[in-house]
């Protein structure tokens, strides 16, 4: 599409497609509406590449004010734009020992969350450089750098994504013990699994049949392969496969999944 040339792919995030452009900025493209907005990060390198970052959108909840928070899975930097003083953030994605890094994020509440590859769970300020961890009693066990954060039905959920194409397990954050959960079923739960080489991402639907989902399933697309495959969660067992549209470009190509209804919103007077 014209409006989005001169640009790479990074992330859907609110409704909207986000993407790196080759002139150090970023591009919110919201598809259903045809709106676009073109974020400058001349202060420092914007890496166009579909595979070099994680990025999240969210909107502000009493304004047209938003906040953009991208993390670069090469350097680990962290960095933060708010619209309402057009101005980027950096913030330390590495924690005490340099070995534990932030690897997610996502909004819960109108907070934002970030998660290190420890399991640690943080809570990023918009008004300073400060991420407050919470005080969680115990952690899983996990091996991936692959976790995921993922806000369901109000729920906080962590997901840990094996390297190809299944998800390890799954955990809820209950805030009234400060412990995590790990979900033996999914419920009323679709996952959808977007493997892209490097990058992959996680994203929840709660009652997925109205949306023509499966619940208590994962949908898994792979880099490059217009088949979408289904499992149950249960037993881990591929159920069926799905054709995609085959992209009219040659040559590498990623699927991602994008839901118009889930829009992350932020209150700024729920952080300090």
């Amino acid at each position: 599409m014209e409006c989005l040339s001169n640009s790479m792919y990074v992330a859907s995030s609110s409704g909207y497609f986000i993407k790196a452009g080759f002139n150090d900025s970023f591009q919110i493209f919201n598809p259903f509406t045809r709106t676009k907005k073109v974020i400058n990060a001349s202060n420092f390198e914007v890496i166009s590449n579909a595979f070099a970052s994680h990025a999240l959108l969210a909107l502000s909840k009493c304004s047209e004010d938003f906040v953009l928070v991208v993390l670069c899975i090469c350097s680990r930097n962290l960095r933060v734009y708010q619209s309402r003083n057009c101005g980027w953030v950096s913030y330390s994605s590495a924690i005490g020992n340099q070995e534990e890094k932030i690897v997610h994020f996502v909004v819960l509440h109108s907070i934002i969350y970030v998660v290190t590859n420890k399991a640690n769970i943080g809570v990023l300020s918009l008004n300073s450089t400060n991420i407050k961890f919470l005080k969680l009693k115990s952690t899983p066990d996990v091996t991936s750098i692959h976790l995921k954060l993922v806000n369901c039905d109000e729920q906080l959920l962590l997901v840990d994504l094996m390297e190809v194409e299944m998800i390890r397990n799954v955990y809820k954050i209950d805030f009234s013990t400060m412990n995590y959960v790990k979900l033996e079923t999914l419920g009323n739960i679709a996952l959808f699994y977007a493997s892209n080489g490097l990058k992959k991402d996680c994203y929840a639907l709660s009652n997925p049949n109205k949306w023509g989902y499966e619940r208590n399933s994962v949908y898994v697309t792979l880099i490059s392969s217009t088949i979408c495959r289904v499992y149950s969660w249960d037993d881990k067992k591929l159920q069926k496969c799905i054709m995609l549209p085959t992209p009219d470009e040659t040559g590498v190509f990623v699927f991602d999944w994008c839901f118009r209804h889930l829009q992350y919103e932020i209150d700024y007077s729920l952080v300090e």
